[in-house]
């Protein structure tokens, strides 16, 4: 499990991160959303070391991140950075997906059944030969993501994964993210995809000015239109049509395009009697 309480964090005396207290337990699926600098990747940041606390306290698995190496807790929380430029490197495709693999000393048949595994359910097989610099957007940013994937950590961060992923690529991470999530792993995506979140994830943590300003259930959050509005984002697409018709018997708490067609139905329903 992860464990942060009374977290604080500045860069050079400007403070990023207020007194943040989390707790994030196995099989856990959670979105950390707010607004631009509210502190969501300082936060991820903690997890596996690369920042220490200036204070208060995070622990991984019980360990306190500022009495281990980052390489240490590395092989237990995986970090995708929001740029794949800041995690890539290597020549090929291939050689940077099995570089985690190599480095903590896995079997080479090992190596290769997993490297070609992960390519293969992220659509990058083809291209494993390929250098990652001469890829897209899109597609270097699921070789980062293959790269953490392939060595099995407990703990898996994604840093704004939808970004320059079409339709059928954000269902495929959807679909990763319930697989994952079957294996007991603790999955955590730092978002600003409000529409993402809605229709797969239980569960949002909202910053705001380096403060946690809410900590519950999707529904609950993504619905109430004040603290969305301190976050600085907008209602789901659903949920915004869904308030306009709640003078027609439309339940304003609405987020799936399930719920609001059956909504309708029942209010033209009820009309036509």
């Amino acid at each position: 499990m992860i464990e942060i309480s009374d977290l604080w964090f500045d860069y050079d005396g400007f403070p990023v991160l207020r007194g943040v207290s989390l707790k994030i337990e196995l099989g856990e699926v959670v979105a950390i959303m707010g607004e631009n600098g509210a502190g969501k990747t300082t936060l991820i940041r903690h997890f596996n070391g690369l920042l220490k606390p200036k204070r208060g306290y995070v622990k991984v698995f019980g360990v306190d991140t500022r009495e281990a190496t980052v390489a240490e807790l590395s092989r237990r929380v995986g970090l995708v950075f929001q740029n794949p430029d800041h995690q890539l490197f290597a020549e090929t495709v291939f050689d940077e997906v099995a570089f985690a693999l190599k480095n903590f000393g896995f079997p080479e048949d090992v190596i290769e059944r997993r490297v070609e595994w992960v390519l293969k359910m992220l659509d990058l097989y083809d291209l494993k030969d390929r250098s990652p610099f001469s890829l897209s957007g899109g597609e270097r940013k699921r070789v980062a993501i293959a790269s953490i994937l392939s060595y099995d950590p407990d703990i898996i961060v994604f840093d704004e994964p939808t970004v320059g992923q079409d339709y059928g690529q954000k269902e495929r991470l959807a679909q990763l993210i319930k697989l994952l999530k079957s294996q007991s792993k603790i999955i955590v995506v730092v978002t600003h995809d409000v529409e993402f979140v809605a229709e797969n994830f239980p569960r949002v943590v909202l910053l705001s000015k380096g403060r946690v300003i809410a900590d519950g259930s999707t529904r609950r959050v993504l619905t109430d239109e004040k603290l969305i509005r301190r976050a600085n984002l907008l209602l789901p697409q659903v949920t915004q049509v869904a308030k306009h018709l709640v003078e027609f018997g439309v339940p304003g708490d609405l987020m799936w395009v399930s719920e609001i067609r059956g909504a309708i139905l029942k209010v033209l329903g009820r009309g036509c009697t």
